[in-house]
């Protein structure tokens, strides 16, 4: 489906979803971006205590990815909801943002390596 529906269509689902219950009042940006960080939680609680390896077996297992979707959906949900209080292009803001990351991060210089910030979390995580 994803080849197929744009975003548009999914922030007027979310939209209509929201305005059908009234909600608009309490979708607020910082309201929206709190739910976006509590169900970035509740995603990252799927993965907490697993190796890299158990994380990628998790995924493959059709019971823990549904379960691991919805909290993805829920994420998602929020962001376009978020955007939609915003007035955020999301298109745009993520093309935007991979231009920016082309400069920061160049292909041949860190082709196959981490960024520096991912060095130093690894290196603060040891």
């Amino acid at each position: 489906m994803d080849a197929e529906v744009t975003v548009a269509t999914l922030r007027q689902l979310v939209q209509r979803f929201v305005e059908e219950r009234n909600w608009q009042r309490f979708h607020t940006p910082k309201n929206l971006a709190m739910s976006i960080a509590i169900e970035t939680a509740e995603l990252m609680e799927h993965f907490q205590w697993l190796t890299i390896e158990e994380s990628i077996t998790l995924v493959q297992d059709e019971t823990a990815r549904a379960a691991i979707a919805e909290e993805l959906a829920d994420l998602l949900i929020y962001s376009l909801s978020f955007a939609n209080s915003a007035g955020i292009d999301v298109s745009d803001a993520i093309f935007r943002k991979m231009d920016r990351n082309q400069t920061r991060f160049p292909t041949k210089a860190i082709q196959g390596t981490l960024s520096r910030s991912d060095q130093k979390n690894k290196e603060h995580n040891m």
